[in-house]
């Protein structure tokens, strides 16, 4: 049987075969722009609606308006960023020089934990196959951050393309997405409310946390503070778990040394005061920001941090949300998902119906 293709398809065919094969060969070369890109794309939803307004309303020009935005989001993110990484690096340098020094904390902790609750869980196999773990993530957290910070002009010069030609931006977008009139209103709306919980939503809990935490070490007299209430900020984006990754070790290890009412209050300051301070800005923020699923968060960091440094803490969990997105995108496009739904529905509201009335 023979089948006839039109020449039009054909052509179609070898048209998205280059466009394909030049998309990646792009990526390829550019891929080590990946990071700033995603922070360009991300400060520019952010920014939009400031930018919109300066203009609009305070008639700035618009390489005005777009500089001065950049530079306020340098000192209000890249500079204490900076600080705070400047410190962590300082205070880690050492462990990465002298990994014995890890393995001997945990070397206390555990004999205070065999001596005083017989609890065998830090031995020299466990220790030894967590340092395995922790170490390769922390110096591949510390390296991707360093490529970060490099790929941070590349960020701004992008950002400020985007913000000056805001107009010619978002309509190339709307003309170009790949779905019908109502999914490319529908990712628009989702993509932003997704930047602002990963963006904004993140960075405020680990912030209230870090200062939380702070507060406590600072007063029941922990070393280096500072950094433990910047690992206890970072350690608030895993769901769950959350600070006390920092905090319960901390206060085991004070007892562990004899500072006994010390560490008595790092665990009830971390239990009380941190927890409660999870538990309120999480509630506060998730009634004004998209919700995002803990799992996606757990798995969002993993991978961000493998693939961009300290700020996949942000990037990883949005990729997997744009992701999960563009799945439910293409179903809704493709897919009889909705129509299956729809019927199920339909199918179970006379059963529904029926048990409230026997009730």
């Amino acid at each position: 049987m023979q089948i006839n293709i039109h020449p039009n398809r054909i052509r179609q065919i070898l048209f998205l075969s280059l466009i394909l094969l030049l998309g990646i060969v792009i990526f390829k070369e550019l891929y080590f722009m990946l990071s700033a890109l995603l922070g360009a794309i991300t400060l520019y939803v952010i920014m939009r609606n400031w930018m919109i307004h300066l203009v609009t309303k305070y008639k700035m020009k618009r390489w005005l308006a777009a500089l001065s935005l950049i530079l306020l989001s340098f000192v209000v993110l890249v500079i204490p960023i900076a600080w705070m990484g400047s410190v962590a690096f300082n205070k880690v340098k050492p462990i990465f020089q002298n990994p014995e020094i890890i393995n001997t904390v945990f070397e206390q902790i555990h004999q205070y934990l065999i001596v005083n609750f017989n609890i065998d869980i830090l031995n020299k196999e466990n220790v030894a196959k967590l340092t395995n773990q922790i170490m390769p993530m922390a110096q591949k957290t510390i390296g991707g951050t360093l490529s970060t910070v490099g790929n941070l002009l590349i960020m701004y010069v992008v950002l400020y393309f985007l913000l000056v030609q805001i107009s010619q931006v978002e309509l190339w977008i709307r003309r170009n997405l790949p779905f019908n009139h109502q999914n490319s209103q529908f990712f628009i709306v989702e993509f932003k409310n997704l930047v602002y919980s990963n963006a904004i939503g993140i960075p405020i809990v680990a912030v209230i946390q870090g200062f939380a935490s702070l507060i406590g070490y600072w007063i029941f007299g922990v070393d280096s503070f500072i950094l433990m209430a910047i690992f206890t900020a970072v350690c608030s984006v895993i769901p769950l778990v959350g600070p006390s990754i920092v905090w319960v070790p901390l206060s085991i290890y004070m007892l562990a040394q004899g500072e006994q009412w010390q560490g008595i209050g790092v665990a009830l300051w971390g239990f009380i005061v941190i927890g409660s301070v999870d538990n309120i800005a999480r509630f506060v923020l998730q009634k004004k920001l998209s919700d995002v699923h803990p799992l996606i968060t757990i798995l969002g960091v993993i991978i961000g941090i493998s693939l961009f440094g300290f700020l996949g803490i942000i990037f990883g969990p949005l990729l997997i949300s744009m992701f999960i997105l563009l799945v439910n995108i293409y179903n809704d496009e493709f897919g009889k998902s909705n129509e299956s739904t729809t019927n199920l529905a339909v199918e179970l509201t006379p059963t529904e119906n029926s048990q409230e009335e026997s009730t």
